[in-house]
């Protein structure tokens, strides 16, 4: 985790969210996404105020709303999920536009769909304002298994030069006059997936052996220590208890459509 490492999703900004530990941002998101897990679904105005929360805080970050609504793509094949429910899942039967659809399927498919899109949405604003390599240090700083913080890096770093592996391999390919048109050429990719993963196993090892002859005992040195004042707990802190807040507010009072 020695060098930085951007990502497609990440934005370079200055803003109060950047420069946030990412510690604090973790256990922020992690908490957040848990009180929308248990805000009952017919307190259909808490999850109205979850999503001006979260706009906020994209406007804090400088994040423009676009780039988030982009990123939030992501999640159409939960939403195409959603969509079936009212179709299929027995209950009593309501009218909506003429179709007759499952009163418990409607609330399901609003259940995943309200709480999924906030939680993809938190998701998107934590990795548009914290980098890869700083989430691994957060990860580690709160505790997260030292060999699953590992594996996270190597794959972070590697996946490039797999990738690219992948790339020179199939111009090889190319410019032998190989494209793959059917069934028929199948055993060709097969080959081909079956000489990158030796290769990429081959170079796991050499790089196994070259951090060992370096010293590694199974942990990584700890280049920077990562730390969080009071003040910035409580700043994180800004959104989960004021989710948390609406949250009990929906258990507490009758202000639901159900």
């Amino acid at each position: 985790m020695g060098a930085g490492h951007a990502h497609k999703l990440y934005r370079h900004a200055r803003s109060p969210v950047h420069e946030l530990p990412p510690h604090c941002k973790l256990a922020a998101v992690f908490c957040f996404v848990l009180v929308v897990v248990a805000t009952p679904r017919e307190a259909v105005w808490a999850f109205g105020l979850y999503a001006l929360l979260l706009a906020a805080v994209a406007g804090v970050a400088r994040v423009p709303y676009g780039f988030l609504l982009r990123r939030l793509l992501i999640e159409v094949p939960f939403v195409a999920f959603a969509l079936l429910m009212p179709f299929v899942v027995p209950g009593e039967r309501v009218d909506v536009l003429g179709l007759s659809l499952s009163g418990p399927g409607l609330w399901g498919a609003w259940n995943i769909l309200a709480k999924g899109t906030l939680g993809v949405a938190a998701s998107v604003l934590l990795a548009a304002t914290t980098e890869l390599r700083a989430l691994l240090l957060g990860l580690e700083r709160l505790r997260m298994p030292p060999l699953l913080v590992q594996i996270a890096s190597f794959m972070i770093r590697y996946g490039d030069v797999v990738t690219d592996e992948m790339r020179r391999m199939r111009i090889a390919r190319e410019s032998r006059g190989f494209t793959a048109r059917g069934v028929r050429h199948w055993g060709v990719l097969a080959k081909s997936a079956g000489a990158l993963f030796i290769r990429s196993y081959e170079r796991g090892e050499r790089v196994h052996l070259a951090m060992v002859s370096r010293g590694y005992t199974g942990t990584m040195p700890v280049i920077d220590d990562v730390t969080a004042t009071r003040a910035q707990w409580t700043h994180a802190a800004a959104l989960p208890l004021a989710a948390l807040a609406v949250c009990l507010t929906g258990w507490t009072t009758g202000w639901t459509t159900g």
